[in-house]
């Protein structure tokens, strides 16, 4: 068995480092659906999380970076709803790394509920496919919660025009003025829907420093009265550890205020994000949806063309 050493994570000089493991979990597992390398920096960069005591690394004897761990907690005066994301190398599965790592989760998690005194649940996700993961979550307490689709579309295929209501118009995030009755939007888009947190503008800020992200893709629908009603923000994102150069489209967020439901707004900005990602060079469009959604998104998706391609277990357990 190899011997390991945990250690707390040290910023930009982590980074090749981090970027390795990954790349070596990728090359086994592909798992091309997973946080990718660049959005995980965004998750450690973020400016609220406790990178002394939410991160952690294991290293092998030659200082090798074998393991790493985040414990993501998104604000709640209520509940503490964290996220653990966790890789491990190839070449120390099943030594019991993984298990180590789940137990820190736990751990760590329970110590910031005692300190903010409040309820905790701990979250993970497996694939589908992937047997062992899911075994090894089942084993160590965790409960089925949730399943999500990935869904797929061909960008080759036509794609519909877009029928917005009268009255409405379309157009994208244009700068700080925009940011607030965006986040409003949001938050009334979804504040009925499974497992809600409610944005804040501050992290809305920090989104917008992705590498990945472009204004011109996040797509609003203005009223009349301009008041912002809908969204879909749009991404392209070169696939990583490929020589391709190919690139995906991602619709990372849709969404309809509840006081403009059932006017087809919905489709329109999908049909509009589907556009501008084809005008932007992506060769394929993809989203994640829960699959138990109760909004119809799953039918407004394959109404235009998207396929399921995978399946994420989402699984929780209470700390």
């Amino acid at each position: 068995m190899t011997t390991l050493t945990m250690r707390s994570y040290r910023g930009e000089t982590d980074w090749r480092a981090i970027a390795n493991l990954i790349d070596a979990c990728e090359a086994v597992d592909r798992l091309g659906e997973e946080v990718s390398a660049s959005e995980l920096k965004l998750l450690l960069d973020a400016p609220k999380l406790d990178k002394a005591r939410d991160v952690q690394l294991w290293e092998d004897g030659n200082y090798k970076l074998v393991g790493l761990a985040l414990l993501d907690m998104p604000d709640s005066q209520t509940e503490i709803d964290a996220c653990l994301w966790f890789y491990v190398h190839p070449k120390v599965r099943g030594e019991g790394l993984d298990k180590d790592i789940i137990t820190w989760g736990e751990q760590r998690l329970r110590e910031a509920a005692k300190e903010r005194n409040l309820p905790a649940k701990l979250r993970a996700y497996s694939r589908e496919d992937k047997t062992d993961e899911s075994r090894l979550l089942e084993k160590q307490g965790f409960a089925v919660d949730r399943y999500f689709w990935t869904m797929a579309r061909s960008l080759s295929e036509p794609i519909p025009e877009p029928e917005f209501p009268a009255n409405f118009s379309l157009t994208h995030v244009s700068g700080e003025q925009d940011i607030q009755p965006w986040v409003e939007m949001f938050n009334q888009s979804f504040i009925d829907h499974w497992n809600h947190h409610d944005l804040t503008e501050e992290t809305v800020r920090y989104w917008m420093q992705d590498p990945n992200y472009q204004p011109e893709l996040d797509l609003i629908a203005v009223s009349g009265d301009r008041k912002f009603a809908a969204f879909c923000d749009c991404q392209i994102k070169r696939q990583e550890n490929t020589n391709s150069g190919s690139k995906e489209g991602w619709i990372e967020l849709l969404g309809t205020r509840r006081d403009f439901r059932k006017m087809g707004l919905g489709k329109a900005m999908l049909l509009a994000g589907l556009h501008r990602l084809k005008a932007a060079g992506a060769n394929t469009a993809k989203l994640s949806v829960d699959a138990d959604s109760l909004t119809g998104a799953t039918k407004l998706y394959k109404s235009v063309g998207f396929r399921p391609m995978e399946t994420w277990i989402e699984w929780a357990k209470a700390v």
